[in-house]
C-alpha cells in the first residue's frame, strides 16, 4: 500500500476528532496535517486535542492570534506573534498557519503581511527553520466576477475593489520571502500559480526552501491540465517541491473525502482524463466544470510528493510536547 501523509487538512471541533480520525483511515493516509485557522478560537485546541489522542497520526499547523481579529476580546492580552510561536512550539505545534493572505481575512484583519507587525514572527521562525503552511490570494480569477464559480460565489469568494488584488497579497508575500530567503514554507494550493508554471518556477529557484501544496483549490488541476506535458516536466523537475494535500475537513463524509483525495492521487499516478465525480463536496464545483488530465508521475516522483517531502520539511513524526 502506497504510504500517504496528507499535508493539509482541517478540523472544526474536539468532537469530531474519531470522525476525522476514521476519515484518516478510510482514505488510506497514514498521517494528516490540521490546519487550523486564525479567526476560529477554538481551532488550535481542537488540533492539539486530536494530536493528544492520536499522537503518532497528527500533526499540528497552529494559528496565531490577533487583536485585530474576530478570536479575541477586548479584555484579552493578545501577546506579540514571536512571543506566540514560542508558545506554540511549546505545546508541541509542528508549524503554522497563515491564512491572513486570504483575501477575505486580509481585508478583515486590515494588517499586511509585510508590515512591521508579522516582522518578529518572521524573523524567529527563520531562524529556527519552523515550517509554515501558507495560503496566499485564491485564484485570480475570483476578482472577476464573469470569471467566479458560482460554489466560490456562494462561499463568498468573490472579489471587488474593496480587497486587496491578486498582485498586491503576491506582492507583499515575495516582499517576506526577500527579507527572509530561508523561511521554510509550504504554500498551500500551489499559491494559486498552476496557471503560471514559469512564475512558479521562478520562485522555487529563487528560495530553496518553498514548496507548493496540492490541496485543490480544484483550478488546480484543471490549469495543469491544459498541458499536462509541461506540467508533467514541471512535477518530475521540481519533485522536492511538491507536497500531497486534499483539504479534506472533518465535515466531510467519507466518502466525500475519499472524492477529494482520489481526484488529486488519480492526476498524480495516471494518464486517465476524468471529472469530478459525482458525490463530491460542493467545494469542488459539478462535474461538467472541466476535465482533469492526470500526469502519470514515476514512482519516485510520487514516493517524495505523498511523504518524503513533507518529513523532511516538517518532521519524519509528529512532535510531541514535552511534560514540564
Amino acid at each position: 500500500m502506497t504510504r500517504i501523509i496528507d499535508g493539509h487538512v482541517h478540523l472544526s471541533s474536539v468532537e469530531n476528532i474519531t470522525k476525522l480520525n476514521a476519515i484518516r483511515e478510510f482514505v488510506g493516509a497514514s498521517r494528516m496535517a490540521i490546519a487550523c485557522l486564525h479567526y476560529d478560537p477554538g481551532s488550535n485546541p481542537a488540533a492539539f486535542s486530536a494530536k493528544s489522542a492520536y499522537p503518532d497520526r497528527f500533526y499540528v499547523f497552529a494559528a496565531l492570534k490577533h487583536s485585530a481579529g474576530s478570536n479575541s476580546n477586548a479584555e484579552e492580552r493578545v501577546p506579540p506573534l514571536d512571543e506566540q510561536l514560542a508558545r506554540l512550539i511549546d505545546q508541541g505545534a509542528d508549524g503554522v498557519k497563515i491564512l491572513e493572505t486570504k483575501p477575505d481575512s486580509r481585508k478583515a484583519l486590515g494588517i499586511a503581511i509585510d508590515s512591521d507587525y508579522f516582522e518578529p514572527f518572521f524573523t524567529v521562525a527563520e531562524k529556527l527553520g519552523f515550517p509554515i503552511l501558507w495560503h496566499a490570494a485564491d485564484p485570480p480569477e475570483f476578482w472577476d466576477p464573469t470569471l467566479t464559480p458560482k460554489w466560490a460565489a456562494d462561499e463568498g469568494w468573490g472579489y471587488d475593489t474593496t480587497f486587496p488584488s491578486y498582485d498586491q497579497i503576491l506582492g507583499e508575500v515575495e516582499n517576506v520571502l526577500a527579507r527572509h530567503p530561508n523561511l521554510v514554507v509550504i504554500f498551500a494550493h500551489f499559491l494559486f500559480l498552476s496557471h503560471d508554471l514559469s512564475r512558479a518556477a521562478s520562485l522555487f529557484d529563487r528560495y530553496q526552501n518553498v514548496s507548493f501544496d496540492l490541496a485543490p483549490g480544484v483550478e488546480l488541476l484543471y490549469n495543469l491540465s491544459k498541458n499536462s506535458s509541461r506540467s508533467r516536466d514541471f512535477f518530475i523537475t521540481y519533485a522536492s517541491r511538491i507536497v500531497f494535500g486534499t483539504d479534506i475537513y472533518d465535515e466531510l463524509t467519507p466518502q466525500q473525502a475519499a472524492h477529494r483525495a482520489g481526484i488529486v492521487r488519480r492526476f498524480l499516478e495516471t494518464a486517465d482524463e476524468f471529472r469530478v465525480p459525482e458525490g463530491a463536496d460542493k467545494l469542488l464545483g459539478p462535474p461538467e466544470d472541466g476535465l482533469i488530465r492526470g500526469l502519470n508521475l514515476p514512482s519516485g516522483v510520487l514516493e517524495m510528493i505523498y511523504w518524503s517531502n513533507f518529513e523532511r520539511i516538517v518532521g519524519p513524526k509528529p512532535i510531541i510536547a514535552q511534560a514540564r
